[in-house]
C-alpha cells in the first residue's frame, strides 16, 4: 500500500488516500495522538464492526473495510459527488430498511466509540435505561470531569433522564442503527448516500432521524419524507427529537467543550416540557 497524499486529521487520526498493491485506491486512517478517552486502534476496531453490521443488512450503502489491524484503517475509497434529491429519497427507504433489520439488543457485542471517546455497548434489556446508562449519564459526567459542566448542570440532565420513560414513547423492539448519523458521515456518491463513521448498535431509529435533524442535511425533507412512507415513526416523534439529542450534544461538549453546553441544558429542558 502506498500513500497517495494526506487529508489533513480528524480528532486523534491521521487521514489519507492510498493505492493498494492491486491498483485499487483506498481511504486510510492511522492513529495520530492518543485520544480524549479510550484507544485509538480500538476505535477503528469498533468502527469496522459497526460498519460490517450495518452491510450485513444489504439495505444502505457503507464502504467495505479492507483492514482493521491495531493502529490503521483501511476502507475502499468513495468517490463524492452533489447531493440530489433523488440519493436523498433513496437513502430515507434505505435507512428505514436498515432500522427495520433489527438487532439482537439494545446494545453491540463489541466495544463502542464515538469520535475518539470509548463508549460501553454492554446489552441493556430496555431502551430508556440503555439511553440513559450507556449514552447520556457516561457523557454528561466525563464533561463535568472536565471542567465543562456544573453539578447544577448534571442535575438538570439527571431529571431529563429520570423523566425519560414517561415521554419515550411506545416501546419498540431494537433496530439497526448507524449511531452518529449527522451530515459528515453521509457521503453522496454516485446518486446515493454511503454511511461512513458509524457508533452502530441495536437502539431506537429515532435516534438516527435525531442525529440528522441536529445539524442539518441536504435534501432533509425529502430524506424524512421517504421515511416516513416506508416506515412511519410513532406519533409525537419530532417532541421527542430533543431526547434523542442529549448523547450527541454531550458528547460534542466533551469533546469541545462549553460551546455546546447551553445546547445540551436546552434539550434537557425541552424533554422536562414534553
Amino acid at each position: 500500500m502506498k500513500i497517495i497524499r494526506d487529508l489533513g486529521r480528524s480528532h486523534a487520526w491521521t487521514l489519507h488516500e492510498a493505492e493498494l498493491d492491486d491498483g485499487r485506491r483506498a481511504f486510510v486512517k492511522s492513529v495520530a495522538a492518543k485520544p480524549v478517552s479510550g484507544d485509538g486502534g480500538a476505535g477503528f476496531t469498533a468502527e469496522a464492526a459497526g460498519l460490517r453490521w450495518l452491510a450485513e443488512a444489504d439495505a444502505v450503502a457503507v464502504p467495505e473495510v479492507i483492514e482493521a489491524d491495531g493502529d490503521i484503517l483501511v476502507l475502499e475509497w468513495v468517490e463524492t459527488g452533489p447531493a440530489s434529491a433523488g440519493a436523498a429519497e433513496r437513502f430515507g427507504r434505505e435507512l428505514a430498511a436498515l432500522h427495520a433489520a433489527g438487532a439482537g439488543g439494545f446494545g453491540a457485542p463489541w466495544p463502542g466509540t464515538i469520535a475518539e471517546l470509548a463508549m460501553d455497548n454492554t446489552p441493556v434489556p430496555d431502551w430508556t435505561s440503555f439511553y440513559v446508562t450507556r449514552r447520556v449519564l457516561p457523557f454528561v459526567r466525563l464533561a463535568r470531569d472536565g471542567g465543562h459542566l456544573t453539578a447544577h448542570d448534571v442535575e438538570l440532565v439527571e431529571e431529563a433522564c429520570a423523566y425519560l420513560p414517561e415521554v419515550a414513547g411506545p416501546a419498540e423492539p431494537p433496530s439497526r442503527v448507524h449511531g452518529d448519523l449527522w451530515n459528515g458521515n453521509l457521503l453522496w456518491s454516485g446518486g446515493r448516500v454511503v454511511l461512513i463513521d458509524p457508533a452502530a448498535h441495536g437502539g431506537h431509529r429515532e435516534t438516527d432521524l435525531a442525529m440528522l435533524a441536529l445539524f442539518g442535511a441536504p435534501h432533509l425533507g425529502t430524506i424524512l419524507g421517504a421515511y416516513r412512507e416506508a416506515a412511519p415513526p410513532a406519533d409525537g416523534w419530532r417532541e421527542r427529537v430533543p431526547m434523542h439529542q442529549l448523547h450527541p450534544l454531550a458528547v460534542h461538549v466533551c469533546l469541545y467543550g462549553e460551546a455546546y453546553r447551553g445546547s445540551l441544558l436546552s434539550a434537557a429542558a425541552e424533554v422536562l416540557a414534553i
